[in-house]
């Protein structure tokens, strides 16, 4: 949703910032390790039931993510494992945030607040997690995927934006809008591989690639980096930026 201009000026005023980070010795790993561990004290704060503060940290994290990118850029440090290591991480630490809000919704005194949240929180991190699969499997079959309503920082400023100004009462809300726009990307990432793919697949000879695969794996290269991990032929750019 945000524009490739905006996504610019996100990078260039990150990179400014990080200058002194990269003279201290700071490494794009270091960075991404210690945004895991912003959002597990995240995850906390918002289990305890503190959810406005918990709202003020994940936007904090969320700033705080666009650190290892800029650092491998001003370090010249980009490489394809920071890039999976980054994507990879940012998969635990929305686990952890929304493990945060089912486990403080699992202590209201409201059976109907309680089977509501806990069902859209799931909802909302199922749908995270298609969005962010779906562009890993787009790139792992050698397509550029980039389009959709809700890459991670929508997500994470619509979640941290719902809990500094709703709280409690917004929560069922923020997570029903969550869980309804994350899916409706993952079927617009859907929609536009098929797009993409439909004109291949027809010209496409009996023996070449297989389209599916039964028991697929996948390294999770979703990490709008503006990195590429393709197929049999890999064309990567190890840059890591923050759209999933």
């Amino acid at each position: 949703m945000f524009g490739p201009r905006i996504q610019q000026y996100a990078r260039r005023l990150a990179e400014m910032v990080v200058q002194p980070l990269a003279k201290l010795g700071l490494t794009p790993n270091m960075a991404t390790v210690i945004g895991l561990l912003l959002n597990a004290v995240t995850a906390t704060v918002l289990a305890l039931g503190y959810l406005r503060p918990g709202g003020l940290l994940l936007l904090f994290a969320g700033v705080f993510d666009m650190v290892d990118g800029a650092l491998a850029r001003v370090r010249n440090q980009k490489t394809v494992f920071g890039a999976f290591f980054d994507s990879t991480l940012d998969r635990y630490s929305e686990g952890l945030v929304l493990l945060g809000i089912i486990l403080f919704a699992s202590t209201s005194t409201s059976a109907t607040y309680r089977t509501w949240t806990i069902a859209l929180a799931y909802a909302a991190g199922l749908g995270s997690l298609m969005v962010s699969y779906a562009r890993a499997r787009a790139e792992g079959l050698g397509l550029e995927l980039k389009s959709g309503l809700m890459a991670r920082p929508e997500r994470v400023l619509l979640l941290a934006v719902g809990l500094l100004l709703g709280g409690e009462a917004w929560l069922p809300w923020t997570l029903l809008i969550l869980a309804v726009t994350s899916v409706f990307t993952s079927v617009q990432r859907i929609v536009a591989v098929w797009l993409k793919l439909r004109n291949t697949d027809a010209a496409r000879p009996a023996t070449g690639i297989s389209g599916r695969e039964d028991g697929d794996t996948l390294g999770d290269a979703e990490n709008g980096n503006n990195h590429r991990i393709g197929s049999s032929a890999p064309s990567v750019s190890s840059e890591r930026s923050t759209q999933h």
